[in-house]
């Protein structure tokens, strides 16, 4: 008989090959993505509870009381308790483990502590791979608590089916710690160590605050709770209100869901393409000569990124060009204005001095056509005219930043006649190319 594989070891709740796999997970290895692959058919069971809020609300001291309340209802329970980052290992600080080890013989509840590794928002950057693993092996019950990092654990939004902020009476400002998003995200508040004095003014400064919100008449409103976790007090309703929110929300908790998908699906094409260009797109150092350049502002982050994808894709980038104009090189433009009025119905502008030359547009519906005819006798056109007679003398391509689109083709090669962008027409900012790097035509960029 051949050996269970890892994936049907933790669908068993083998709390070991549970163990393996968030390490795997965990330290983002590809074994652990094959392996999500692999248990992801087999979720969808487990309800996750998001426990959040500043440091020293008992956040753990709850989540332990929460184990118990699920435990006495015969469910199996799974935590992910988010610590900070060991400044010696690079693992978690184990302080949360430390508070729930009164169910570490309970072979129906399995704890872990991950680290953040530096990922802001509360959360490790796996913590939904992990509660997939979890969820898999058969938990009811998934409960991730946030590091107590302030105001800015959004993260478990994306993470949890319902999002409980937890709060302390006697912190200075009773909301100064529900600022800055946390109000947002609260399913549930909880004020924790109700049994101090100023838990009814915590509680009805959360109420006077979600007064201000209009709630339409279905819609969940979040409830403002009390508990003591040191003692139980009030867990078994916070449990009660838990499942209320679960069967009154289905919608909602679909909708978190496939949102959920949605945010991590983006975050892990991401950084997966973001390893790919520096693994095969870009050569070795180059990522760094780029950063640079654009620290000196001799490139823009939007032109090197739009390089780079399309160097990724095997597409050209996008220049953002369009054709503006095609130029005439003229001896007397009266005699094309006439003809181009009399046969085609067009106006044409007024002329207008550029240095050496005077130009005048005929419009079109599209592209427009420009008259140039030399002012002295020395000027380019007048050589021009005098070598090849009237007749077509550019191309003129509109771009939005001519500076942007001269350092890119300069890195493709193309020189320039004009160096710097020069004035043109109608306040314009203007430089050619030497027709021998495009084909023998000449071409202008122009910047509006």
């Amino acid at each position: 008989m051949s050996k269970p594989s890892l994936a049907e070891r933790v669908i068993a709740r083998d709390p070991r090959a549970i163990a393996r796999a968030i390490s795997l997970i965990e330290d983002e290895l590809p074994a652990g993505a094959t392996l999500v692959g692999q248990l992801h058919p087999q979720t969808g069971r487990a309800f996750l509870v998001g426990v959040t809020g500043p440091p020293g609300a008992g956040k753990s001291t709850l989540v332990d009381r929460l184990i118990a309340e699920y435990r006495r209802q015969g469910k199996h329970v799974g935590v992910l308790c988010v610590d900070p980052t060991s400044p010696y290992t690079g693992g978690a600080v184990l302080g949360d483990r430390v508070r729930m080890q009164g169910h570490a013989e309970d072979p129906g509840v399995f704890i872990r502590s991950m680290a953040t590794r530096g990922h802001l928002g509360g959360l490790a950057r796996t913590t939904g791979e992990a509660a997939i693993v979890l969820d898999a092996a058969g938990y009811d019950v998934v409960i991730v608590e946030t590091v107590g990092v302030g105001q800015d654990e959004v993260d478990i939004v994306r993470t949890a089916d319902v999002s409980i902020v937890t709060v302390v009476p006697g912190a200075g400002d009773e909301v100064q710690a529900l600022k800055a998003g946390i109000m947002e995200i609260a399913d549930v508040f909880v004020v924790n160590k109700a049994d101090r004095e100023g838990a009814d003014r915590t509680a009805a400064s959360i109420e006077s605050m979600l007064s201000l919100e209009q709630w339409p008449a279905d819609a969940w409103r979040p409830p403002v709770l009390r508990t003591v976790a040191t003692t139980g007090a009030g867990v078994a309703e916070l449990v009660e209100t838990i499942e209320r929110f679960r069967e009154k929300t289905g919608a909602v908790l679909r909708s978190r869901r496939r949102a959920r998908a949605e945010w991590r699906l983006r975050e892990i094409l991401g950084r997966s393409f973001m390893d790919h260009v520096e693994k095969h797109v870009l050569a070795s150092g180059e990522l760094d000569a780029l950063l640079d350049r654009i620290a000196t502002r001799e490139v823009d982050h939007y032109g090197v990124a739009q390089t780079v994808l399309a160097r990724a894709t095997g597409r050209r980038a996008s220049s953002g060009l369009s054709l503006d104009h095609v130029g005439v090189a003229v001896r007397d433009p009266a005699e094309l204005v006439g003809l181009f009025d009399r046969l085609f119905g067009l106006q044409t502008g007024e002329p207008e001095d550029v240095g050496a030359h005077r130009v005048r547009f005929v419009g079109t519906a599209g592209t427009t056509v420009e008259l140039v005819e030399a002012r002295t006798s020395d000027s380019p056109i007048a050589r021009f005219l005098e070598k090849r007679g009237p007749g077509l003398h550019h191309l003129c391509f509109l771009v939005p930043d001519i500076d942007a689109a001269m350092t890119t083709l300069k890195e493709r090669g193309v020189q320039f006649i004009d160096e710097q962008p020069r004035r043109g027409a109608h306040g314009s900012r203007i430089a050619f190319l030497k027709p021998a790097s495009v084909g023998g035509l000449l071409v202008e960029l122009k910047q509006k």
